[in-house]
């Protein structure tokens, strides 16, 4: 986590609770207003596990023409232009967020949004300590080099990207100075089947730009054991983005492949479990093996009372536990030796026996 040290966590994910948009629905569910919705969705987060909460702020006369069609499964998500989606989840401005981010920092929970426009990445600057760049603006240097400017850590969305477009998107950061990039795999398909996923490109762009940090950004209904975030994390994402949702069953915008508080807390156990379980590379016997290794393994053992000058044969000495005797990996060594004393039967051979 070196590139983001403002926002690094003790455990190997940093984890982003993408709640988008979700609270307006959220807030029609529970008959909330929808600033208060939007407050329950960050503590719920917080207390899953997340380190940081993200919003999406837009404006759709500033996102979108009015000639857009919709490219998203229309039978998740019934809006048939772009257009009108956005416009049921525009009312948010400045004061809105400066708002939320107090409340984020009273509650120990960072805040960030993704700004789809000038205004808004100016307004929340001084709000968040990093700038995610959507996929759908990969491709917008001017955009991309606003944010860049401004000198904070960049996430990288690169959904429907080619290799030569994210490198593109890369230099513009790079060229106004800024080298804090983390590279966000994703697929950007709503809902994203998991057999789209493709998580082993985490590691290509790793191999590509193993310059800087990698993250996923998640667009697959969560399984119950959160097992696509969790191979995500294994494949190399220190940075995990996830829509969430208090209501999965929520219909339309990004309820049907967000993770709610119980899937989220699920992430966040498998994280610290795959780094209690990751421990160390080199493989060597550990203290907790001591007792195994001395009691677990066998020794050179008498299989039938050996008289004094007997030789050591395959007939009379096998093979038992524990081994706190003559190891049988020098058995080779030893056969043929005379008996240097008389030795009873099911008695460990010792070194001075022979």
């Amino acid at each position: 986590m070196s590139l983001l040290p403002e926002i690094a966590t003790k455990r190997g994910a940093f984890v982003i609770a993408e709640i988008g948009v979700n609270y307006y629905d959220v807030a029609t569910d529970l008959g909330i207003g929808v600033f208060d919705a939007a407050v329950r969705m960050i503590d719920e987060a917080r207390v899953a596990g997340a380190d940081a909460v993200k919003f999406q702020t837009y404006k759709a006369e500033k996102i979108v023409s009015r000639h857009s069609p919709a490219y998203w499964d229309r039978n998740e998500e019934p809006t048939a232009t772009q257009r009108e989606l956005f416009l049921k989840f525009d009312k948010f401005g400045e004061s809105e967020y400066r708002r939320l981010a107090e409340h984020c920092r009273t509650s120990g929970i960072i805040f960030c949004s993704t700004p789809f426009d000038f205004e808004s990445a100016d307004y929340l600057d001084p709000l968040m300590p990093l700038f995610k760049i959507s996929s759908s603006d990969l491709t917008n240097p001017p955009f991309i080099r606003h944010m860049a400017r401004k000198g904070k850590p960049i996430l990288l969305s690169t959904g429907a990207a080619t290799i030569g477009e994210i490198d593109a998107a890369v230099q513009t950061i790079l060229g106004e100075g800024n080298e804090q990039i983390c590279l966000l795999h994703c697929v950007l398909d709503y809902p994203t089947a998991p057999a789209n996923a493709n998580l082993q490109m985490i590691r290509h762009l790793g191999q590509v730009f193993p310059r800087f940090l990698l993250g996923y950004s998640d667009h697959v209904r969560p399984d119950p054991a959160m097992m696509t975030l969790s191979t995500a994390y294994l494949f190399g994402a220190k940075v995990i983005e996830k829509h969430f949702t208090l209501n999965k069953s929520l219909k339309g915008n990004d309820h049907y492949h967000a993770m709610d508080p119980a899937d989220l807390a699920t992430f966040v156990r498998n994280v610290e479990l795959i780094e209690t379980v990751r421990g160390g590379y080199e493989k060597h016997p550990l203290p907790c093996e001591s007792a195994a290794r001395l009691q677990a393994r066998r020794s050179l053992v008498a299989i039938r009372d050996i008289e004094v000058g007997e030789p050591i044969t395959e007939q009379n000495v096998t093979f038992k536990r524990p081994g706190t005797g003559i190891s049988p990996t020098f058995f080779d060594q030893l056969k043929g030796r005379p008996a240097r004393r008389r030795i009873s039967e099911d008695t460990l051979l010792g070194w001075d026996d022979l």
